[in-house]
């Protein structure tokens, strides 16, 4: 089959699952009042700093008794710090279905050595039986599967009246998904994902029941200097008013009150929500008469509005070895990248060999639905390539 070349490009073609698209209309010219070669202690820099964490409780809706950290090292760095600084306590369930939940099992495991542990998981493009969970012991989960595309469908699960305490790792959530605050005691992202931010800084939210935590309870192994967040026995608000642990790029804070002021500007949480729902309806409209894809997570509930995952069902290319097929992706993948009209969307190197198109709020539909035909391209010359090979 033979499909012509689409006439038109994405206006922005980064798909990219981290970092993310920046947000529509950006300029480097927005970033011209950043304090660079200031000291992030100085007034200025703190001033900033405080405004990143007010305007992140305001767009995300975060409720007003909980604290909001800027901490080192992304998203992972926001994680390590609660699962360091609260485990230990009581027993523990892992939850995991893709890799990143997999990577914080293997901490905990290997890296903790905390013995009392549950491990639920699930394949990718599915989900684990979260009604197995024990509210007694402390939990640890990723709100969205950014490797697999699939998410929790809600916070019903999590008990009100739990005894431990829920982690969430919710970086590919958080600015296009409803987080239920209530249900959750620690919540981490990166600046890098949902909102289009750079890389290397962090997000820790805490509710009241963290704090308690960390305040009464001290772990039996040593804590290095990024990880500590309380000092004499109570918690460091310092962190939670701008006064980082370690110094942060300016020029990033700059960056990140750009996109928060951007959301704002369209409508906050509920226009950002919206607009990730679209973008996935155009992947949806894409694959329900395009007979060779399908979402890797069949479940319409549990099924991601950022990180789209997506799978090769054509017999043809499905009755190949594994690594058959992820040759198949990546050549399709290049061959679209060469032409300039999508980038970085290829499967995560852990997951099925498949597709993984951000559709995240920073994202244009119309954008999206110019990539599907791209695709539709990309497909037919790599299939007549393989065919020519066999």
């Amino acid at each position: 089959m033979t499909v012509a070349k689409p006439a038109s490009r994405p206006n922005v073609p980064h798909f990219s699952s981290g970092p993310c698209a920046k947000r529509p209309g950006w300029n480097a010219q927005n970033l011209k009042d950043a304090p660079l070669g200031r000291s992030h202690r100085a007034k200025v820099g703190k001033a900033k700093l405080k405004l990143a964490i007010d305007l992140t409780r305001e767009v995300l809706e975060v409720p007003a008794d909980y604290r909001i950290g800027i901490v080192p090292a992304s998203d992972t760095g926001a994680v390590e710090m609660a699962l360091w600084s609260l485990l230990g306590a009581r027993p523990v369930t892992t939850i995991a279905w893709e890799s990143f939940g997999e990577g914080w099992v293997s901490d905990i495991v290997k890296e903790l050595k905390l013995k009392d542990v549950t491990k639920l998981s699930a394949a990718y493009g599915e989900i684990p039986d979260l009604s197995k969970v024990d509210p007694k012991s402390d939990v640890i989960f990723t709100w969205n599967g950014t490797t697999s595309g699939v998410r929790v469908p809600n916070a019903d699960w999590i008990k009100a009246d739990r005894e431990g305490l829920t982690i969430c790792d919710a970086t590919s959530a958080a600015f296009a998904q409803p987080l239920d605050f209530a249900k959750l005691d620690v919540v981490t992202f990166s600046w890098q994902k949902a909102l289009g931010g750079e890389a290397a800084h962090g997000m820790l939210i805490l509710s009241p029941r963290a704090v308690e935590r960390l305040e009464t309870y001290k772990p039996a192994w040593p804590l290095p200097k990024i990880f500590r967040m309380t000092k004499g026995g109570k918690i460091n608000e310092g962190i939670f008013v701008g006064e980082t642990i370690n110094t942060p790029s300016m020029l990033c804070v700059e960056d990140y009150l750009d996109a928060l002021n951007w959301a704002k500007s369209i409508g906050g949480l509920k226009a950002l929500i919206a607009r990730a729902d679209a973008n996935t309806k155009v992947l949806a409209d894409w694959k329900a008469k395009t007979p060779w894809i399908d979402f890797l997570a069949k479940d319409t509930a549990i099924r991601s509005n950022t990180s789209v995952c997506l799978k090769f069902t054509d017999p043809a290319l499905t009755s190949l070895s594994e690594d058959a097929q992820a040759e198949f992706s990546k050549k399709l993948v290049a061959l679209i990248e060469k032409e300039g009209a999508g980038y970085d969307f290829a499967y995560y190197r852990d997951a099925p060999a498949g597709l993984r198109i951000w559709c995240g709020a920073t994202v244009e539909a119309k954008d999206v639905e110019i990539l599907t035909q791209w695709i539709d391209w990309a497909f037919a010359e790599t299939k007549a390539t393989l065919a020519k090979a066999a």
